[in-house]
């Protein structure tokens, strides 16, 4: 199989780790094949791809979409460096607030399967980070929402709290209020 599934602290939460087969030409690596990630507990159909790029200390999220139009993503960084979190937003959740961090690198090539009913975050460790990650729902700018990064209640542990945030991100609210 040309992956390895993990579960996380989080259970629902999966570190896919490819299997990269490399020789003198470079390398090669499967990024995604829905047999696999089926057996491996990942059903959903991921019917939008998106890419974004950051420099060193930006901050994205924590972000998620309201029903019915929440998301699943699988997140890969596949330039530089990032510090990559989810946290449970369900609230009847025995990990609800709970969150995880891993790094996600261009050099590790892991990827982050993260279920509905989670927000996500990510800060960029390297002077550039590119980010691809495929959803499970378009886009709807309407039913978009998001934590604040900082918030006290979840208490994240982020590398860097002097993050460049965006103005709209730095404007969200605490879990509480959601």
């Amino acid at each position: 199989m040309p992956f390895e599934f993990i579960k996380m602290q989080i259970p629902e939460i999966i570190l896919i780790v490819p299997k990269i087969f490399k020789d003198d030409r470079g390398f090669f690596m499967e990024i995604y094949k829905k047999s696999d990630f089926e057996k491996n507990g990942i059903k959903e159909e991921f019917i939008q791809d998106n890419y974004s790029y950051s420099i060193k200390g930006v901050l994205r999220g924590l972000h998620f979409q309201k029903e019915p139009y929440s998301q699943a993503k699988i997140i890969k960084c596949i330039k530089g460096e990032i510090f990559d979190v989810a946290v449970d937003i369900k609230k009847n959740s025995p990990t609800y607030g709970k969150w995880i961090s891993i790094i996600l690198s261009e050099n590790n090539h892991y990827m982050l399967y993260i279920p509905t009913g989670f927000a996500h975050g990510f800060l960029t460790l390297s002077d550039t980070a590119g980010v691809q990650y495929k959803t499970s729902c378009e886009y709807m700018p309407q039913f978009e929402a998001g934590i604040i990064w900082n918030d006290p209640d979840i208490n994240i542990k982020w590398p860097d709290n002097n993050a460049i945030v965006s103005s709209k991100d730095s404007k969200l609210s605490m879990l509480k209020n959601i």
